[in-house]
């Protein structure tokens, strides 16, 4: 009786129900008879379903079927190829960060828990021994994924020791990523989730486009800021601009952060045009995913040989790709990982025995954006150290 009002009062805790062991065991069931934690799929997962229906009843929430985050495990892949690829900066090889980037994602890539193919890597197999398109990549167990890689973003500004080079990973279900097949460059227009994607279109003139996006955000059209590579294939954009009165950024290299401060909150960039890389196209289309925003593009051939090849594999050059053709469904992560200083990311910083990374990890489903402070130690066991730093 005692314990019955002290209980009422709140003093005393009520022993958990043995039905939870139940709960425990059947979990340890379904991981024996090949079954996952998730419930989804497999004769292990019928019985693990079962089990927590009547564990809910007694414990309460199911934490069980919470969806894994992949997002936070890709960042440790981005992490360890900035890591890696940042020892570089300055020193005047960019095929030496290159390969040291890719070697180190490669190498964390296939410890994560999931059956991915590479969609967008490193190139055709013959030309990349590593995150060539067409790899599996993995522990070989579900979800099925498709992966879109580029360890280092800005080889060429790490090599010369200048700002803006990133370490980039997106990740959907599988089939939903673009496969740009042998074309290597896309035209470009990527705007934030202020702005309606039907009120731009890489169909209309760069003064048009450029009216909707002030109308968009409630600003002048002077105040409009738009970034774009600095390449001499984009002179006639850069005119079309100023002669509008937008404001201009150029960017060095990498357009990927680019298309990401079009949606970031605070960012000056409003607009990005402009022609790049194809990769880095859908890799930034899985970015604005989940951010909100959104991408499109238009394959753009180099040359005859790339023209043909295209129509060979199927492709339509004069069709607009847009958001969904790039990436489509709400199962899209991101994450990218600073190697150098730039406006989206700190760069790496090594310090006597570790170092320090700066990232940014999305989720499309929840509309999570979250940035990420790693302390890493080299005398600490870690998938993620590097040795060799030289």
């Amino acid at each position: 009786m005692m314990k019955a009002g002290l209980l009422r009062q709140g003093l005393v805790f009520p022993t958990r129900p043995r039905s939870s062991c139940a709960l425990r065991h059947a979990r340890q069931v379904a991981r024996a008879a090949g079954g996952s934690d998730n419930g989804k799929s497999g004769a292990g997962a019928a019985v693990l379903g079962k089990s927590q229906k009547e564990g809910n009843e007694l414990t309460g929430p199911n934490y069980v079927t919470v969806d894994r985050n992949l997002a936070m495990e890709l960042v440790r892949v981005t992490e360890a190829a900035a890591l890696a690829g940042g020892s570089w900066l300055g020193k005047g090889d960019k095929n030496a960060a290159d390969q040291a980037a890719v070697d180190m994602m490669r190498k964390v890539l296939s410890t994560v828990q999931m059956n991915g193919i590479v969609v967008i890597g490193e190139g055709e197999k013959d030309e990349a021994p590593m995150l060539y398109c067409g790899e599996q990549i993995g522990t070989g167990q579900e979800p099925l994924v498709d992966i879109a890689v580029d360890p280092l973003d800005g080889t060429t500004l790490v090599s010369q020791g200048r700002n803006g080079a990133i370490s980039v990973i997106a990740m959907a279900e599988r089939g939903a990523l673009f496969d740009p097949g042998p074309c290597m460059y896309m035209e470009k227009l990527a705007v934030g989730p202020e702005v309606n994607p039907h009120m731009v279109s890489l169909l209309y003139p760069v003064e048009r486009n450029i009216k909707a996006v002030a109308v968009a955000l409630n600003k002048p059209v002077r105040d409009v800021t738009v970034c774009i590579l600095d390449r001499p294939r984009h002179a006639e954009i850069i005119a079309q601009c100023r002669q509008a009165g937008a404001r201009i950024r150029l960017l060095s290299d990498g357009d990927v952060a680019g298309a990401i401060e079009t949606a970031k909150q605070g960012s000056p960039v409003d607009l990005m045009l402009g022609i790049g890389g194809t990769p880095e196209g859908v890799i930034a289309a899985a970015a604005l995913k989940c951010m909100g925003g959104s991408l499109q593009g238009r394959l753009w051939p180099r040359n005859d040989e790339e023209r043909r090849k295209a129509e060979a594999a199927g492709l339509d050059i004069s069709a607009i790709l847009y958001q969904d053709d790039l990436c489509k469904g709400e199962q899209v992560f991101f994450a990218a990982t600073g190697v150098s200083d730039g406006d989206l990311l700190r760069g790496v910083r090594y310090y006597s025995g570790g170092a320090s990374t700066n990232s940014i990890v999305m989720r499309a489903s929840s509309g999570t954006v979250r940035m990420i402070e790693t302390q890493h130690k080299w005398a600490k066991p870690s998938i993620t150290n590097i040795d060799n730093l030289n």
